[in-house]
């Protein structure tokens, strides 16, 4: 046999009769190699694969779990001295966390109604009640007019008999198609504009009666326009 036939690729292993009648010891000798590389690849991916633990399923205890390690036998360790609560002790105070007084939505608010109270329910309304609601409650935000969903308007009668606790809870919990905002909005600023949209709602029923004799006369008055605006030419 010449010495270019001697190569890797076109040697072939002696076989029987039989062993060629079975198609047995045919392959040539590159396919074989070939074969026991692919071998000890598989080999290796699932020795490997044995011994994978997922991350959901590292060790731990389940809650209130025993153990063995603690002399206790506890796996629920006590916190250590002067833990800070990540988190309001809501139990505290029934009617400031929840909108509710005995398990029931409150018309009353947790503190007193300060004109910084409603200034501070004003901005965070506007910020973020006014793009669904609104700047006057009635629903007509900027993205219900882009194609969102129209949400009630707060002059509904619905709306104005429903309790102060109730606007709250909707804020906390969500509603409907409406979110909820505990994560973006603190529980004092909540209440700060639950009682805003309590002032939108009296501004769209107030009557001269409502207003004080000493601002009557103002009623009349050409509004001022707030500092750095321009005043607005009067109509003819």
């Amino acid at each position: 046999m010449r010495r270019r036939d001697l190569t890797r690729e076109n040697f072939q292993l002696p076989t029987s009769n039989a062993q060629a009648a079975l198609g047995i010891g045919s392959w040539r000798l590159g396919s074989l190699h070939a074969v026991a590389r692919v071998a000890i690849v598989v080999t290796a991916a699932a020795a490997l694969g044995a011994c994978r633990q997922d991350m959901h399923d590292a060790p731990r205890y389940e809650p209130l779990e025993a153990s063995a390690f603690f002399t206790d036998g506890q796996s629920a360790r006590m916190p250590v001295a002067n833990t800070v609560s990540r988190n309001p002790l809501t139990d505290s105070d029934e009617l400031l966390y929840t909108g509710k007084i005995n398990g029931t939505l409150a018309n009353q608010f947790p503190m007193p109604m300060t004109a910084a109270v409603l200034a501070r329910g004003r901005e965070r309304y506007d910020i973020f009640c006014a793009p669904c609601h609104g700047r006057t409650g009635k629903g007509d935000g900027i993205v219900v007019q882009r194609g969102m969903r129209r949400p009630p308007s707060f002059m509904e009668d619905r709306l104005r008999n429903a309790a102060a606790g109730y606007f709250f809870d909707v804020m906390t919990h969500g509603f409907g198609a409406m979110q909820d905002y505990a994560a973006q909005i603190p529980v004092q600023d909540r209440w700060a504009i639950v009682a805003y949209e309590r002032a939108l709602q009296f501004s769209q029923h107030a009557t001269v009666g409502d207003v004080p004799d000493t601002l009557r006369d103002s009623l009349d008055r050409p509004a001022t326009p707030p500092a750095g605006e321009a005043p607005r030419p009067e109509a003819r």
